[in-house]
Formats: structure tokens, C-alpha cells, sequence
């Protein structure tokens, strides 16, 4: 006899997921940005985050942009933001990015990171991308980890964020790769 197993899937998102995604966004960032940013710099405004996410995925600035859902049942467990690749010295045909993958904490070691990711890999290569890249904050060793270990690797690009525009609040970022073969 097996046991039962979890109702789990990846689909896109729909603009109806947006007041979760954003409430998944605001409560994860603060853990996230831990000893990064001070808590104040940090959006607190669900509704207006919510209106925001809820624009982008009713449209999209370009149609190979896409935002997927982590579910568990129907509750949205994590997100992934994929599209074309925006760096200067990628080739936005070529060249998907990986602009966000956020799981929830209380969510993480369930698998839905894993199928985020390979639901990502699967959308760039359904949109003809030959590569992918993603930024990390280069203090963020679990996401650098869990990425190396699923064939990413840095390509030697690097950069500072300046998040306040003074240049108190910054931060230092590397850039992961993977080809698609």
C-alpha cells in the first residue's frame, strides 16, 4: 500500500494570484534582505504591491516575460520570474534571465524550489533561449548552493546595487549561468 501524496504543481500565474504573490514577496524580503537592508527600506504595502503584480501579469512588456506559481492545493507556495535577459552584454534572443525564485520559509525543503526551477528551465526553453542567468546577492550562499548544485554557475560577472541612490544601502550581487543543450 503507498501513502498518500501531496497535491504539489507549477502553472502560470494569473493576475487572481497576485495579492498572494505579493504577500509572499513582502513577508519573505525581510528574512531574505536580513542584515542588508534596514527593515524600513523595505515595501510594507501589500494592496499596492498586489496592484502591481496584478498589472504586470495582465501585461506583460514582452510576451516571453512570465511569472509561475508554486501551489500546493491551490495556496501559492512560491513564485519564479523568468523572461528575456536585460545585462548589456546578453543577448536578449539568446539569453533568458531568472529574475526572482522565492519560496516561502515555512515552505522550503518541500520540493517546490525544485519544480520552480525546472518549470523556469522548461519556459526558457519553450521560448527558444540557448542560455539563462541569474543574479544573487553574493552574501546568499543557500541560493548559490541549491543553484550550483541544479548545473548553474557563476560567469564572472559581478555588480553593486545602489537600493537608496546615497550610496548607504548597496549591494554586492554575482551573476549565475546555465546553457541549454
Amino acid at each position: 500500500m503507498s501513502s498518500p501524496t501531496a497535491d504539489v504543481s507549477v502553472r502560470i500565474a494569473w493576475a487572481d494570484d497576485a495579492p498572494a504573490i505579493a504577500g509572499l514577496q513582502l513577508r519573505t524580503w525581510p528574512e531574505q534582505y536580513a542584515g542588508v537592508l534596514p527593515p524600513e527600506a523595505l515595501p510594507q504595502d501589500v494592496e499596492a504591491a498586489a496592484a502591481a503584480w496584478a498589472d504586470s501579469l495582465r501585461k506583460p512588456r514582452d510576451a516571453r516575460n512570465r511569472v509561475l506559481v508554486a501551489l500546493e492545493r491551490n495556496r501559492v507556495c512560491g513564485f519564479v520570474v523568468v523572461g528575456p535577459a536585460a545585462d548589456p552584454d546578453c543577448d536578449p534572443v539568446a539569453d533568458g534571465e531568472m529574475q526572482e525564485l522565492t519560496v516561502a520559509p515555512e515552505e522550503r525543503g518541500k520540493g517546490h524550489g525544485s519544480r520552480l526551477l525546472q518549470a523556469a528551465v522548461d519556459t526558457l526553453l519553450a521560448d527558444r533561449f540557448n542560455r539563462a542567468v541569474t543574479w544573487t546577492m553574493s552574501t546568499d550562499d543557500a541560493t548559490r548552493v541549491f543553484l550550483s548544485e541544479a548545473g548553474w554557475a557563476p560567469d564572472g560577472a559581478h555588480r553593486t546595487l545602489d537600493l537608496d541612490g546615497s550610496g548607504t544601502t548597496q549591494v554586492k550581487q554575482v551573476r549565475l549561468h546555465t546553457a541549454f543543450s
